[in-house]
């Protein structure tokens, strides 16, 4: 599975986090961003729902940096 740049990861969990501290002053712009990038961890993160696409998103950023650049084999030993 490919996984999003953490630097990515990064920028979208920070917007997040600034639109939802921005949702309750109400309007249509906050109420989309927040959409839009609610979608995008979905995607960026291989799931469905924000809670699982947060999750996932902060469990590969605590990771080191030498567990998330590694490759994981997907050949069968003999």
């Amino acid at each position: 599975m490919l996984m999003a740049h953490p630097a990515v990861l990064e920028e979208l969990l920070r917007r997040y986090e600034e639109l939802r501290a921005q949702q309750g002053e109400g309007g249509d712009g906050v109420a989309r961003g927040l959409e839009d990038v609610s979608y995008t961890l979905c995607v960026s993160t291989g799931t469905r729902e924000i809670a699982a696409a947060l999750a996932a998103a902060r469990e590969q950023l605590r990771r080191p940096a030498t567990r998330r650049n590694t490759p994981v084999s997907t050949s069968v030993p003999a």
